[in-house]
């Protein structure tokens, strides 16, 4: 896990028969929970609504950690929006634009 100020990524191991929306409301809840119990912000904090997941073959693990662990320099080439297009363009999955996270920075 390891992300920057605007997002977060994720890297999991699952089994089939774990729903991605149901971790991802769980993962929402209790670290929001936990965020705000222990008053790490001023304000509230809060997810926005959505995310995105991508699937990864076993063979790629390394490549994909090294990526996680690279993010704030990665970000300083390109923009949460930037990368997310790439990633639908890159696993060609269908979006509006209309539907695209909030810019937060």
């Amino acid at each position: 896990m390891n992300g920057v100020e605007d997002h977060v990524h994720c890297f999991l191991g699952l089994k089939p028969t774990v729903s991605i929306s149901e971790l991802m409301k769980t993962v929402k809840a209790k670290s929001s929970k936990h965020i705000n119990d222990n008053r790490f912000l001023l304000y509230r904090f809060e997810w926005q609504v959505g995310y995105g997941a991508f699937s990864y073959s076993h063979s790629q693990i390394n490549d994909v950690y090294n990526y996680l662990a690279n993010q704030e320099k990665h970000h300083h080439k390109e923009s949460f929006k930037e990368e997310y297009l790439k990633f639908l363009e890159k696993f060609e999955v269908p979006y509006d634009e209309r539907y695209f996270f909030e810019d937060l920075t």
